[in-house]
């Protein structure tokens, strides 16, 4: 005699209701979508979301990258509206290629909490803008300037301001020492580090990626800096360590990052063909050889 099974049908899976999440759940799910696309899209689901983006506290961090943003909208109205909703919360702010001064004093004229600010490609910023902003801002402890060109007056007011200071990331454009470098371009290839050694001796990270500083430089900062737990020379192509200085880098420091080490993990920004272009550059961006390393002899600049 066959046997016969008999099958039930299974139960029709749950549904489950995004809205009947916890409050801080959501928030924090919401909070990982960015900046804009909460302003552009989350906020507009229903009002349970819009509630929760317009808490001051979904605000705290903001992160706004120029990709996001479409051509036709009005980007510093949105930045200015989004900067708005913080209330004065925020800690830890970050913009991308189309930052200004005064958007910079618009920020800070209602954040002076900020911890962390991050600038990147934003070609118009003004020393002047960021010495008035970092005058506002005496809680900040880490300043990163992505292909933003500053002075030494920048770091003067940083360590004037900002005693938690602990972080600074500088990351420009790296080149080779060219055959035609002047004795008197020593000292101004260094001025921006031999102000950091001077005036931030408290600093535990540094960045310096693409620094056109030399050994000059370096010792500098290793005499000024002494508690410097981690040093990023990566692309520093104009510094040689060989010999004592070399050895001294890696007593006196944890972490050290090579000048021909990768540059992997760094978020690229800008294309240097956009700035320099052509075989005849007196300064070749290292990129044309990843593994570049420039080493000359002490006598070259004495």
């Amino acid at each position: 005699m066959a046997s016969s099974t008999s099958t039930e049908p299974s139960p029709p899976e749950e549904l489950r209701n995004w809205l009947e999440l916890p409050r801080d759940v959501t928030a924090s799910i919401l909070s990982r979508l960015g900046s804009i696309k909460i302003m552009t899209t989350a906020q507009m689901v229903c009002k349970s979301w819009l509630y929760i983006c317009k808490d001051p506290y979904m605000w705290r961090t903001i992160d706004i990258h120029s990709h996001e943003i479409d051509s036709e909208w009005d980007s510093e109205k949105m930045c200015r509206d989004i900067v708005d909703r913080s209330c004065g919360q925020l800690v830890d702010f970050n913009i991308e290629k189309f930052g200004n001064d005064e958007l910079l004093r618009y920020i800070t004229a209602s954040s002076s909490q900020i911890k962390r600010l991050r600038f990147a490609s934003c070609s118009d910023l003004s020393d002047e803008g960021l010495i008035e902003a970092i005058g506002k801002l005496p809680l900040l402890e880490e300043l990163d300037l992505t292909h933003c060109e500053i002075s030494e007056t920048v770091i003067e007011a940083l360590g004037r301001c900002c005693p938690h200071l602990k972080t600074l990331k500088l990351y420009t454009e790296a080149y080779a020492r060219s055959n035609y470098f002047f004795l008197d371009q020593e000292i101004d290839f260094n001025n921006v580090v031999i102000a950091i050694s001077k005036n931030l001796p408290e600093l535990r990270h540094l960045q310096l990626i693409g620094s056109w500083m030399n050994n000059l430089g370096l010792q500098a900062i290793l005499d000024g800096c002494c508690k410097l737990e981690s040093l990023d020379l990566r692309r520093c192509l104009n510094i040689n360590l060989k010999g004592d200085l070399g050895r001294r880098c890696a007593e006196q420091i944890k972490l050290v990052k090579l000048p021909s080490d990768s540059l992997e993990g760094c978020v690229r920004i800008s294309d240097p063909g956009e700035m320099f272009s052509g075989e005849d550059d007196d300064f070749p961006f290292a990129d044309q050889d990843p593994f570049l390393t420039i080493n000359y002899d002490e006598e070259d600049f004495y």
